[in-house]
């Protein structure tokens, strides 16, 4: 299992973590250059507004699965910090409702996922167009569902993780980063 999480750690960083730059970057200059043309030369590219919302949104989804892992989303705490609070088995209280949430959050993604995939396919079949019918829907519904399938597979090594920390073994440790920007 900790070779499979390695490599899953590695595929993310190193493919889904850029792909997702490469999209922020990307979208952030072509707002850019439609600022200039828009204001300097008084022209506009129809699709820029519809390029940019996908390829960012898309960016966004692309790196869904590297923020669960790395805990650096939006969680609600409240029930496990508390009863952290208190100590003793109530610490077991906290992990087995964490390891509950986990488990709810990654058949939710399953169940986004199961019944996104009809979607797409409605999208390539139905030639599904953005607002500027400049691009087809199904790509950007794809990296969704994509990314959605990303998170769950996180989600179960999460799922793992919490399992066996209620059985007192630490397993799936995450490499600490140095935050100097040097690796």
């Amino acid at each position: 299992m900790e070779k499979a999480y390695a490599f899953w750690r590695a595929f993310q960083d190193r493919l889904l973590a850029p792909a997702a730059a490469v999209l922020f970057v990307g979208a952030t200059l072509l707002a850019l250059l439609e600022v200039g043309r828009r204001y300097v030369l008084g022209l506009s590219f129809e699709w820029q507004q519809d390029a940019v919302t996908f390829f960012i949104l898309s960016g966004v989804f692309l790196y869904f699965s590297v923020s669960q892992r790395r805990d650096a989303h939006l969680t609600v705490t409240l029930v496990p910090e508390l009863f952290n609070v208190f100590g003793g088995r109530w610490r077991i209280a906290a992990e087995a409702v964490k390891l509950a949430a986990i488990v709810f959050s990654c058949a939710f993604m399953a169940a986004v996922v199961w019944w996104g995939l009809p979607e797409v396919a409605d999208s390539i079949k139905y030639e599904s167009r953005t607002e500027s019918l400049a691009f087809p829907m199904w790509p950007f519904l794809a990296i969704l569902l994509g990314s959605f399938a990303c998170m769950g597979i996180t989600m179960l090594f999460q799922i793992y993780r919490a399992a066996q920390t209620l059985r007192g073994i630490a397993v799936l440790e995450e490499p600490i980063e140095k935050m100097d920007g040097t690796h």
